[in-house]
């Protein structure tokens, strides 16, 4: 009796196993599909007019100069001609403050500071503060540490106009992609996002936004109260939101357009960005907001989008018992073999992901050499290992009502690659 029950058990796990990984995959492919898909993913050209103005939010906190000089230095680069650029630091950060007020009077028509005295701290706070100081029509938010493309700005006001967008979400693309031996996996992860995934959301009136190089209509994001202040995963919360009040938010990629980032420069500081994160998601799938959207269809795929982060908790747990008990645990050799079913989906994104390495290196003007292949595919189980790792600490601290802000320090690391594939494209 017990054996039967153990095999229906693995059974079970295998096949749960088996559709969150088929259901990955095929988020991970969307773009893909056909070709036209991919071409409604790109920006639909620049128009000859500036239609909008623009107020940049860059929130910064414990950041080094450097990092900030050069994501300001980009910001103002912008080819449009209407941008004003708040820099939003927190007044227990003395010293981030004096170099956003330094950077500030360097540039004393175009940047301006936003202190923010909230407490306790963390981003959505501070982006609250600082959005009561935009004055344009359009407010966007960049990270301290958000390399933007110069043209970027033209091409959201276009879309704005040619799509009748109220909320534009461009690309982030992380690039220092040899530094470490996860780096390479985090980069993989960036590109299947914003390539695929998040335009695979946008087509089905479900979408958890990012919290950078995001764009929206000021007098929309005062409408709905701006970014929820407890929230850990603000931007995914907002996105929620907006997609239950039926807005058109569109989402655009374009390799020349994306906005480049670091990875996180330890695993700690990756397990506590995903911790982040996936407490962020739990909570708004706690909230319900998401219960408001119109359909079943769209109630279901954001269940399963929210859900990630317990389903990436629950395969951390269950798949070494279930390989362990499949192989030793004496069961028929039939559920022995169903065990392993979820490595039929894992495998083919493995295969994904080496094809998508080789377009990364294309698009983004990077020389990928036979080792980064090797290394993308033999790092794959211990970066999953890492990222259900933070999971379950993400499960376990949502438990324990823990929503304390852990936020990933910036270095800089990828303003090397940054100058180093501006050189190669102009070769």
């Amino acid at each position: 009796m017990h054996a039967l029950l153990f095999s229906a058990l693995i059974i079970f796990i295998a096949l749960a196993l088996f559709t969150i990984a088929a259901s990955t995959l095929y988020l991970n492919t969307y773009a893909w599909w056909d070709p036209k898909t991919q071409e409604r993913t790109f920006y639909g050209g620049v128009l000859a007019e500036e239609q909008y103005s623009f107020s940049l939010i860059m929130p910064c906190r414990h950041e080094h100069e450097m990092v900030m000089r050069a994501t300001l230095g980009a910001l103002l680069d912008q080819s449009h001609r209407q941008v004003e650029i708040i820099i939003s630091v927190g007044h227990d950060d003395p010293d981030t403050v004096a170099v956003a007020q330094r950077l500030a009077a360097e540039h004393p028509d175009r940047v301006r500071v936003s202190v923010d005295d909230n407490v306790p701290k963390n981003k959505p706070r501070q982006l609250n503060t600082a959005l009561a100081m935009c004055r344009n029509d359009i407010v966007g938010v960049f990270d301290a540490e958000s390399i933007a493309a110069p043209e970027l700005l033209r091409n959201i006001d276009s879309c704005f106009v040619g799509r009748n967008a109220d909320v534009v979400q461009g690309a982030v693309q992380l690039i220092n992609f040899k530094d470490t031996w996860y780096s390479l996996r985090n980069c993989m992860e960036y590109f299947t996002w914003f390539r695929s995934r998040l335009h695979a959301h946008a087509s089905r009136g479900f979408i958890p936004l990012g919290g950078n190089t995001v764009f929206i209509k000021r007098h929309l994001l005062n409408e709905v109260g701006g970014w929820d202040p407890g929230c850990l995963a603000e931007d995914c919360d907002l996105g929620v939101r907006l997609s239950t009040l039926g807005r058109e938010i569109v989402v655009a990629y374009s390799p020349h357009l994306v906005t480049r980032e670091e990875t996180p420069d330890s695993i700690r500081n990756l397990v506590r960005q995903r911790t982040r994160w996936s407490l962020g998601f739990m909570q708004v799938l706690a909230k319900g907001d998401w219960k408001q959207l119109p359909t079943r269809r769209r109630r279901a795929l954001a269940w399963w989008t929210l859900m990630q982060q317990h389903f990436m908790a629950f395969a951390g747990v269950v798949i070494p018992i279930a390989i362990i008990a499949a192989v030793w645990g004496d069961f028929p050799l039939a559920v022995t073999l169903f065990a392993f079913l979820p490595l039929i989906p894992t495998v083919a994104t493995m295969a994904l992901d080496v094809c998508m390495l080789h377009e990364f290196g294309r698009d983004h003007h990077f020389e990928v050499s036979a080792y980064d292949y090797v290394r993308l595919v033999v790092s794959t189980p211990f970066y999953q290992m890492v990222l259900a790792f933070a999971a379950v600490r993400a499960l376990v601290k949502f438990r324990l009502g823990d929503f304390r802000w852990e936020k990933t320090s910036h270095s800089g690391a990828h303003l090397d690659y940054v100058q180093q594939a501006g050189k190669l494209a102009q070769a």
